[in-house]
């Protein structure tokens, strides 16, 4: 048995093993740390850049109780944390030599590590504007009568359609990513299944994507219309759709992220039976300079 604290660890099967009951047996909040520690053994460490990937495990009397990951130069992403583990947390990464650029997770458990990491550093913390909330399906309520058309599930055939909408996706978020044939295997939207929404024509209107089923889990991520076809049902169908497809592919539960300063967003989903599991925030760091001499 490990003594108790942070156990690091670039080794992701060994932090799956070590960790991955703890993170299954609350799939949601854990949705992140899921997510990109199967990225990284799907696709091997490599592939995220030259320096390699970190995964952190809290251990006390042998019990996984918090986990963390960074994909550099990324920060860090954190499952829940009380104040206490936030501050060990600070005080192992400050002692490790740690550079922490920014931390993400749900939003008190980033507001305890911005806080402690302040302490332990002098590094003043900054509240990004973007603010996210985590939703989880309840019971899925498509509207009725859905828009004219249908969904067609998008194959390897399409791939230039999906890089198209995926890079409109892009842009309309704020991502910095280039996405062409080079570089889209290394995107996060690669492993994605995507469902178009097309009306009866056969005209493209509005995507979904989801994530492949990991811990009895799939998430819902990126849902897009372009801004001149809002307010016609398109993303209410195509998300009806694709998360009518999750609970096919055997998804105990179904998560999505809003951005809160989209009600719209956050109204449609709650409509289609979607409710609040927690707010999401993060923090960028800046660090005091060195002190000369």
């Amino acid at each position: 048995m490990r003594p108790d604290g942070w156990y690091l660890t670039e080794d992701v099967d060994g932090f799956l093993v070590r960790a991955g009951d703890f993170l299954r047996s609350r799939p949601g909040p854990h949705v992140m740390q899921l997510t990109w520690a199967e990225r990284v053994r799907a696709r091997g460490a490599e592939a995220f850049g030259a320096e390699a990937p970190v995964f952190g495990v809290l251990e006390r009397g042998g019990e996984v109780e918090a986990t963390f990951y960074r994909l550099p130069p990324r920060g860090f992403g954190l499952s829940p944390l009380t104040p206490e583990q936030a501050d060990s947390l600070a005080a192992r990464l400050a002692a490790l030599g740690h550079c922490v650029p920014s931390v993400s997770a749900d939003h008190v458990t980033a507001g305890a590590f911005a806080e402690a990491w302040q302490r332990r550093t002098g590094a003043t913390p900054e509240l990004r504007d973007t603010r996210l909330r985590l939703y989880r399906l309840g019971t899925l309520t498509p509207r009725e009568p859905m828009p004219a058309g249908r969904g067609r599930v998008l194959g390897e055939q399409d791939l230039e359609q999906v890089m198209f909408w995926c890079g409109e996706f892009a842009k309309a978020v704020g991502e910095d990513v280039s996405i062409d044939a080079g570089t889209w295997a290394g995107t996060r939207f690669a492993d994605k299944r995507y469902t178009l929404w097309e009306t009866p024509d056969g005209t493209p209107v509005s995507v979904a994507g989801m994530n492949p089923l990991i811990g009895g889990q799939i998430q819902v991520d990126v849902v897009y219309t372009p801004a001149h076809l809002r307010g016609r049902g398109y993303a209410g169908a195509v998300t009806a759709e694709v998360s009518r497809a999750a609970l096919a592919a055997g998804a105990r539960d179904v998560v999505l992220f809003a951005d809160l300063a989209n009600p719209t967003s956050n109204a449609l989903y709650q409509r289609l039976g979607y409710r609040t599991l927690t707010d999401w925030a993060a923090y960028d760091f800046s660090h005091p300079a060195p002190q000369a001499g």
